[in-house]
């Protein structure tokens, strides 16, 4: 389900606060980390389950952003539909930048350049591509207004800039483990002590008009897990994450939660996937906005 809206550059606009803000620098702190059992989650995602929204946008000979990339799955499925252009990666960690690169090379893609930097200022000039992309970033900034201002600064007129991000507040699941529950509200509040925005699906339509883009369509998708091989595979992921990512460490520092209730939200984890009757929803928003 999908709107059209044609927005002025100031209309429904807010001041945004923040150090981001003022200084053009990130100010919230990833809250998934680069932990192992993370990476291999987000290599799972590729461009038809991650990035469906925006496919038939692409043209073979276009310069793509890709904000955010990780491990580099998707990205390498962009660079695979452009084979007369380019995608150029940008992340915050190098670290992850490697494995970025590990990926195209192991596909043979020539076409991507791989850089370090940061959404809230990015190091490119104005108009410089036609397709600016953000995958499960805006969450996870300091000030998404300001992000989707650099992403649209950077994109040519008549370009796409285009965004995608669960919600946490509006994933679900069956049967009811009270566990996750309590996950679900503890993840929350961890995300935003970070700084960041757990329910930013929900959000991007306001976000994109608050920055000044138009021709905001906002549409939504959802991942789903049910097979008994997906169920192995998110519960024990988010077991891991809960009790060794950069999750537990905040949660725990933060005075959030104790290593017993990671270690229950854990187990809720594992009793869940292992219920054969078990299904659980991800709900995503998505934006595609013309520069």
């Amino acid at each position: 389900m999908a709107e059209r809206e044609e927005t002025e550059e100031t209309e429904g606009a807010e001041e945004t606060d923040g150090a981001g803000a003022e200084t053009g620098a990130e100010t919230a702190i990833y809250t998934h980390g680069h932990h192992e059992a993370v990476l291999r989650s987000h290599t799972w995602r590729t461009a038809a389950n991650s990035a469906g929204y925006l496919l038939e946008q692409l043209k073979p000979d276009a310069r793509v952003l890709d904000i955010g990339c990780g491990p580099g799955t998707i990205t390498a499925d962009l660079a695979a539909l452009v084979p007369q252009g380019s995608v150029t990666v940008v992340d915050h960690a190098p670290g992850v930048l490697e494995r970025a690169r590990e990926t195209a090379a192991r596909r043979g893609l020539e076409n991507v350049e791989f850089e370090t930097g940061d959404v809230h200022a990015l190091g490119h000039p104005d108009d410089t591509f036609d397709v600016v992309h953000a995958h499960q970033v805006l969450q996870h900034v300091g000030d998404p207004v300001r992000a989707l201002q650099e992403m649209r600064r950077v994109c040519a007129p008549g370009g796409i800039v285009a965004a995608r991000d669960a919600d946490y507040g509006a994933m679900f699941w069956f049967p009811l483990v009270e566990g996750l529950a309590h996950w679900q509200e503890l993840y929350r509040r961890v995300a935003r002590a970070n700084g960041g925005e757990p329910d930013a699906g929900r959000r991007l339509h306001a976000w994109a008009r608050q920055s000044g883009l138009r021709e905001v369509t906002a549409s939504s998708s959802v991942w789903c897990f049910a097979t008994a091989e997906d169920r192995a595979w998110w519960s024990e992921s988010w077991a891991e994450r809960t009790l060794a990512s950069s999750f537990a460490t905040s949660a725990v520092e933060g005075g959030h939660a104790t290593r017993e209730h990671l270690r229950e939200a854990a187990e809720a984890w594992r009793e869940w996937g292992a219920d054969a009757d078990g299904w659980f929803a991800v709900p995503h928003g998505e934006i595609l906005c013309r520069a």
